[in-house]
């Protein structure tokens, strides 16, 4: 029988749900178990694709093209598996999908209802999203982690608390079982751990008809024994299912402490699941990793000029791909966020201070990403960023908008075409050097895009990029974009040494940019960072590190191979936790 675990919040939205969901499903991962994961947000959009970065982070875009929320990254990258749109469950696709079949007629003159209409399509949406393959190895899931969005109590979220009420009658108790993760706040002015906020959570999660098996605590530091024990009187638990996520040094940590606090073994019972109690070998790698994190002594900065710094989750997933990038070369990370609209000159009439705080920042960084984004805003001090990138020779990668600008940068610096543009800026541009796409229908906004894994056919042997992903002859990456390059003007760049190194099946779409005489000046129209992994670094975000740690060459030299060995395996983030613990001993670069 399929095993569901629900993950719900209470006191506040933001507090870790995503992390402990992920990290639940990787210590059950790392038992052997195959594992998948459902995010279930209360809101009526139907996907994430038409939000602000400022109203739920980043939009993650997944291999069939679902743009979903950011959390569905963390499980694919916790995880190693690889999900779909419908794991990302909406209350706007829910009700969207009982209002066509009440338009189809299906419910027979039925007055259609929440209960038990819109609870019924959620439980069965969850049965059959839980027995899809999400492994390569294609084998059907045997646990589903449920990670319940918003707070409990929100009007929002009541259909699906209801859902699941009846839920877990319908599977029987021992195979379901709900994990609630509230806070526990430690006032500065007394110092002491208050325990109310999870006592009003849970009353009000048990009054709704959901008990929880276990309550995670997150906390500032460790939890006290006295605070645990008040939990679990007031919380009708025992002690043991009190269980402490105090905040850690990396989040590597997390699936570590709910190990070391037994939540597998709680689990194997209460769930009556066969696991074997051998050493748990995929953990090793989480505790590999997290150490080293710990270790790091050498610094490397990034300077990460967006649209949308001054919310980290925007990039979440930009902020990862470095970081895996990072590790891996054992560098510490040091990202400097600049908004894109400091370096312009009109922010230096207006707000000198800024304007020059923000160059002082770009003109340290060892590197410089410039991410996707959209929209006008910003996009001339994007421009200059990668000018300066371009001639002080500074490491550079420009994803998505950021390969899009490089050629516009160069068009108006190199080829003298002065109002070289996109036509997403500039429609009346005599130099529209990137154009809109034959897909893009500009009447509807959601969807609309080029979405999803594409292929990339290298036709360059001695392109930079292609020996970073091993010498492949093509990569499949995922795309999310309305705009791309002219072809028509391709001649023009690629005579002064700005060249199109990597293009789509057809020949027609321009997807990885590479300039001469540069030690690393890539841009790539899809988004690498999407299938980025902690133990298997995405490859232009982890040329970008070596180039800007001074280590590119050498590694290329190399064969880009890890010295001392080459220890990235295949097979090391997958189902079967069986393979060598050297092979999971995270690589280290050293000078030549």
């Amino acid at each position: 029988m399929m095993k569901y675990i629900l993950v719900t919040g209470g006191v506040i939205s933001g507090i870790g749900k995503g992390i402990i969901a992920s990290s639940v499903g990787t210590i059950l991962k790392s038992c052997g178990l195959h594992v998948t994961a459902i995010k279930i947000d209360p809101y009526i959009n139907i996907d994430a694709g038409t939000f602000s970065p400022y109203e739920h982070g980043e939009v993650f875009v997944l291999d069939d093209g679902g743009e979903v929320d950011l959390d569905l990254g963390n499980y694919e990258r916790f995880l190693d598996i690889r999900l779909t749109k419908d794991n990302n469950l909406t209350t706007g696709k829910i009700y969207q999908s009982v209002i066509n079949k009440e338009r189809r007629g299906d419910y027979l003159g039925k007055t259609v209802q929440v209960v038990p209409h819109i609870t019924d399509a959620i439980q069965e949406w969850v049965v059959k999203q839980a027995t899809v393959p999400v492994d390569d190895d294609g084998v059907e899931p045997q646990v589903c982690v449920i990670e319940l969005g918003g707070t409990v109590g929100d009007i929002e979220s009541m259909p699906f608390i209801e859902a699941f009420r009846q839920f877990q009658f319908k599977v029987k108790r021992e195979n379901f079982c709900n994990i609630h993760v509230s806070l526990v706040p430690q006032p500065s002015a007394t110092g002491e751990q208050k325990t109310k906020p999870t006592q009003n959570s849970v009353r009000e999660l048990r009054g709704l008809g959901l008990s929880p098996d276990l309550i995670m605590c997150r906390c500032s530091t460790a939890l006290e024994n006295s605070v645990k024990e008040k939990i679990s009187m007031f919380c009708h638990v025992e002690p043991k299912q009190v269980i402490c996520v105090q905040d850690v040094s990396s989040i590597y940590r997390v699936p570590l402490l709910l190990e070391d606090q037994g939540v597998v073994s709680y689990l194997s019972r209460r769930l009556n699941m066969p696991i074997d109690a051998r050493p748990r070998k995929m953990l090793t790698k989480w505790k590999e990793m997290s150490d080293r994190s710990d270790r790091l002594l050498e610094h490397c900065s990034i300077a990460l000029v967006g649209k949308y710094t001054k919310f980290s989750d925007s990039y979440a997933s930009v902020i990862k791909a470095l970081e895996h990038s990072a590790l891996a070369i054992s560098h510490k990370l040091e990202v400097k966020y600049i908004d894109s609209a400091c370096l312009e000159p009109g922010t230096l009439q207006e707000e000198p201070v800024k304007y020059h705080e923000a160059w002082q920042k770009l003109c340290s960084a060892d590197g410089i990403l410039v991410p996707g984004g959209f929209g006008v805003r910003g996009t001339e001090g994007k421009i200059h960023a990668i000018n300066w990138a371009r001639i002080q020779k500074k490491p550079f990668l420009g994803v998505c908008l950021g390969m899009q600008l490089a050629v516009c940068e160069f068009a108006r610096s190199t080829l003298g075409w002065k109002d070289a543009n996109s036509t997403e800026f500039d429609p009346d541009s005599k130099h529209p050097v990137v154009i809109d796409m034959p897909e893009h229908n500009p009447g509807q906004m959601g969807g609309t895009m080029r979405l999803g894994k594409r292929r990339t056919i290298f036709t360059n042997d001695t392109s930079v990029l292609r020996k970073l992903y091993g010498d492949a002859d093509y990569v499949e990456e995922r795309h999310r974009h309305r705009f791309e390059v002219n072809p028509e003007l391709k001649s023009h760049f690629e005579e002064k040494g700005f060249r199109f190194v990597g293009q789509d099946v057809e020949g027609e779409r321009m997807e990885v940019i590479e300039l001469d005489d540069h030690p690393y000046f890539i841009g790539v129209q899809y988004h690498p960072e999407f299938t980025s992994r902690p133990i298997k670094p995405s490859p232009p975000y982890l040329g970008l590190l070596l180039a800007a740690a001074g280590k590119l060459q050498s590694y290329l030299q190399k064969g880009c191979r890890m010295s001392p060995r080459d220890t990235y395996s295949d097979r090391s983030g997958s189902s079967s936790p069986d393979s060598d613990i050297s092979e999971l001993k995270m690589p280290s670069i050293s000078s030549e």
